[in-house]
């Protein structure tokens, strides 16, 4: 008796809404937000600081920093 096997296409699983983005659980993307210095997943860009030589910096605020202190993304 053999153990029933799940069904492949091009060698990968069938998923019930395969290729639907909503039916897979992905990792939420953080973002560090600069005002209240810590992570975020709502965090939008703020500003670019660019500099002469070096890398620029790019600076995110999430939504609750961005409603307290009026940011708006750039």
């Amino acid at each position: 008796m053999s153990t029933p096997r799940e069904p492949v296409s091009g060698g990968r699983p069938l998923n019930p809404g395969d290729g639907d983005q909503s039916a897979h659980s992905a990792a939420a993307v953080t973002t560090w937000c600069h005002w209240h210095k810590g992570e975020t997943t709502t965090g939008l860009l703020i500003t670019v600081i660019e500099q002469a030589s070096g890398p620029g910096a790019a600076v995110y605020a999430c939504e609750g920093c961005r409603q307290i202190y009026r940011l708006e993304p750039a």
